[in-house]
């Protein structure tokens, strides 16, 4: 992790504190053309909405959400990890939501939050990590690069923000 950067888990309270700073990144990344579940045209007040029901999931302990923070102190970057799942599956949890804001990319802040995600999900017992991206995005080039395995590929699987179709690859890793 670059030194400048700092990463830390953000409680439900936390969240509602910051939720401006954290809906300014998600606005930013989906405005950008980032394939995360949401359309164009999307607003600060949408972004907000997201967080706040991201606040009470984390509340419930459904899911840890860590925060990249740069050396001003300012959240530049977040990812989730979802640890509700079936009660067969108390291994794994799904990874949701790498954002990080397009003034703070290419300075280690994904690699950093994806590190530190990884601790975590140890700390809290799971061994099998398993997310998405949409094929052929920078993301998919990312997540390899950070030493996840790609399973395949799901042909039309979601919308861009634009309304194009696209394909997801499936990642795991194992810890």
């Amino acid at each position: 992790m670059t030194p400048s950067l700092h990463i830390h888990t953000l409680s439900r309270e936390e969240i509602l504190t910051h939720v401006d700073a954290l809906a300014d990144i998600l606005e930013n990344c989906v405005n950008g053309g980032a394939s995360v579940s949401f359309m164009l045209p999307y607003s600060h007040e949408k972004a907000r909405a997201f967080w706040l029901n991201i606040a009470e999931s984390a509340g419930r302990q459904e899911r840890t959400v860590l925060a990249c923070r740069d050396e001003r102190g300012e959240i530049i970057g977040t990812v989730q990890l979802i640890t509700d799942q079936p009660e067969n599956q108390p291994h794994r949890a799904d990874v949701a939501k790498l954002l990080v804001h397009d003034k703070a990319r290419r300075k280690g802040a994904a690699m950093a939050l994806m590190e530190a995600l990884e601790a975590q999900a140890r700390r809290q017992g799971k061994s099998v990590l398993v997310l998405d991206t949409s094929t052929g995005s920078g993301a998919e080039v990312f997540y390899q690069r950070a030493g996840w395995q790609k399973v395949g590929e799901i042909p039309r699987y979601a919308l861009m923000p634009d309304g194009e179709m696209t394909a997801t690859s499936v990642f795991y890793k194992f810890l």
